[in-house]
């Protein structure tokens, strides 16, 4: 569902990501963790198409981007750290405009059970100054969720969210996964990661230094296999060397 091919982005001199491939299947979340300035941002950008890459490819549904970003997009959310919210739009608001963007008709139908999932039905009116750090990032979400997006990325998902958010998102991820969705989710939170992850790729200076499932990423760093993910991060970031992508 998601595939990255020999994608690299250079600015300038500086190589952010280095001949980078991974591929994220139906029903698969992976994890995608890595020490700050390990390429992670820059690579969900060029995957959604926000910036291009210099070389190489990315693919959503077997679509490629910088072909077809419309197309791409379309089956694609992807959720920023920091909500993009339209001030003088309410919450049903901003839903209806996202619904006008891609063409969902039964937007209303669609729309209930994300905001009684995310606990947001009773804000339909509000604007963005009358809602908390966390209830906005739960317009994101819904905003991103609207159209049924077959992959998702997710940037640091849990910033602001209080501990029953946190839960709900958790099961949301779950619950999108056991749907077959394809989420990637970015996170330095190792605890979150290796919760409801089932892949893992780690990245250090726009490098791969792992990929696979957790267990066979978490095997390759301990003997036992029983390390902690925390574990399993310090070790593969502080070896020497790369893997090839």
């Amino acid at each position: 569902m998601i595939e990255v091919a020999h994608l690299s982005k250079r600015y300038g001199d500086f190589t952010a990501v280095h001949d980078l491939s991974f591929m994220v299947g139906a029903g698969e979340v992976m994890g995608l963790v890595g020490p700050n300035g390990a390429g992670k941002t820059t690579t969900l950008r060029c995957l959604s198409g926000i910036i291009p890459a210099t070389t190489g490819h990315a693919l959503i549904g077997g679509i490629d981007v910088a072909e077809d970003p419309v197309g791409a997009k379309r089956q694609l959310a992807f959720i920023p750290d920091e909500p993009r919210l339209f001030d003088h739009l309410t919450v049903e608001q901003h839903l209806n405009f996202v619904a006008r963007i891609y063409g969902v008709d039964d937007w209303q139908a669609r729309a209930q059970p994300i905001l009684d999932e995310l606990e947001m039905s009773d804000k339909r009116k509000l604007l963005p100054a009358e809602l908390s750090r966390g209830m906005k990032q739960k317009l994101a979400i819904a905003c991103g969720l609207l159209h049924a997006p077959r992959a998702v990325i997710l940037d640091e998902p849990l910033t602001g969210l209080d501990p029953y958010g946190i839960r709900r998102m958790k099961d949301s991820m779950r619950r999108l996964s056991g749907e077959g969705v394809a989420i990637i989710l970015s996170s330095h939170l190792l605890d979150l990661v290796e919760e409801v992850c089932t892949h893992l790729l780690i990245l250090k200076d726009g490098r791969k230094l792992a990929d696979g499932t957790v267990a066979q990423v978490r095997t390759r760093y301990a003997a036992d296999g029983a390390a902690s993910l925390e574990d399993v991060f310090f070790r593969a970031t502080s070896e020497t060397g790369h893997e090839q992508a």
